[in-house]
């Protein structure tokens, strides 16, 4: 087998700010894996998790000290490979890159893709949330609309945990709930930007205004606090930056309604997968979100889709060069895998 990285950069046409910070870009690396005339591509993107994360530079030395290890190895025995990255130590978005293309490499190599050969049914896919940032009130209307004459918007996130206080976070809601027309799915994420009496208060403040879910709205350090949470909250209560893996899922379970799967973080579609099936097991619901990934990682994800019950997959959409072409965006503001084998994925550069 060989293995190949190459790093490309993309560049978001609208900065996001969370509560952490604003980014406006990230550099990625495209793995690409070949065997038998055949060509499977994944792709790693650097992310923070705030004291946790892993940037460009640790990835692409993950990589470039495990690919001369793995070349050994036909794509087919995936089990081998997955144990010795383990083994290793690698990191969760070096882990991805390689299991992403393994599973691309699969499904063009029997000629199906992915949500094909793991039996699912794409119009059970539901709308994929745009997210917007926290910003003054003006900003945030505006961004809203943007994406509005984007692309059709059926639900959307919106990200609270402002640095200037609850205050602010209302007075950007309000402005935004004003613009949102009725049946709009909304979701809110704060991203461990509160602390517990904030969060009691937003939970209440948010479930009188039809808001459907509320992610990550303590610090994962404050982990403790969930289950107070939990008791009190009018409104389901999701975890992101709590939970990075299924070894998490059993911890969080008592004290949360559902997980939120990233590729970065989780180690690929395989461990992707596992969580799933974990939080199901536990009577959790499932969403995906996304980092600074491409058309490549969001529509890996949108081949498991059918088994999320809430979507935020719109990271390449915000881009202003993603290299990428995959799953297309529908008039039901859902996003679909194609029928091509495999994840579906073209380079922009080859496509004629």
């Amino acid at each position: 087998m060989q293995v190949s990285v190459q790093p490309f950069s993309v560049h978001k046409r609208v900065p996001l700010t969370i509560s952490r910070g604003t980014s406006a870009g990230s550099t990625n690396l495209w793995v690409r894996v070949q065997a038998d005339d055949v060509e499977g591509w994944g792709e790693a993107a650097p992310f923070s998790l705030g004291s946790l994360g892993q940037t460009t530079e640790a990835i692409a030395a993950e990589l470039q000290a495990i690919v001369p290890q793995i070349t050994a190895y036909h794509p087919l025995e995936h089990q081998k490979i997955e144990w010795l990255m383990h083994q290793a130590g690698l990191g969760s978005a070096s882990r991805a890159a390689i299991d992403i293309a393994l599973h691309d490499w699969l499904g063009k190599y029997i000629g199906l893709p992915l949500w094909r050969f793991w039996g699912l049914d794409p119009t059970m896919i539901g709308p994929t949330a745009v997210t917007v940032g926290i910003s003054a009130p003006a900003a945030a209307v505006a961004r809203l609309q943007s994406w509005r004459q984007q692309i059709p918007v059926r639900s959307i996130k919106i990200k609270l945990g402002s640095p200037d206080g609850i205050s602010a976070d209302q007075a950007m809601m309000q402005a935004l709930l004003d613009q949102i027309p009725p049946g709009t799915k909304i979701s809110i994420d704060a991203n461990g930007g509160w602390t517990l009496a904030d969060s009691l208060t937003m939970a209440d403040w948010l479930a009188e205004r039809g808001i459907v879910y509320l992610e990550q709205p303590l610090p994962a350090t404050a982990e403790s606090d969930f289950a107070e949470l939990y008791r009190r909250s009018p409104l389901p209560i999701f975890v992101d930056e709590s939970c990075l893996t299924s070894h998490d899922i059993p911890r969080l379970a008592p004290y949360v309604h559902g997980i939120n799967i990233k590729l970065m973080k989780s180690g690929g579609l395989s461990e992707a997968r596992r969580m799933i099936h974990t939080a199901r097991a536990l009577g959790l619901q499932v969403m995906f979100g996304c980092y600074s990934d491409s058309s490549l990682l969001n529509t890996a994800l949108a081949h498991l889709s059918p088994l999320a019950d809430h979507l935020d997959l719109d990271s390449h959409l915000n881009f202003k060069d993603d290299p990428f072409q995959g799953a297309t965006i529908t008039q039901s503001g859902c996003l679909y895998p194609t029928q091509a084998p495999g994840l579906g994925v073209l380079n922009r550069s080859k496509v004629a």
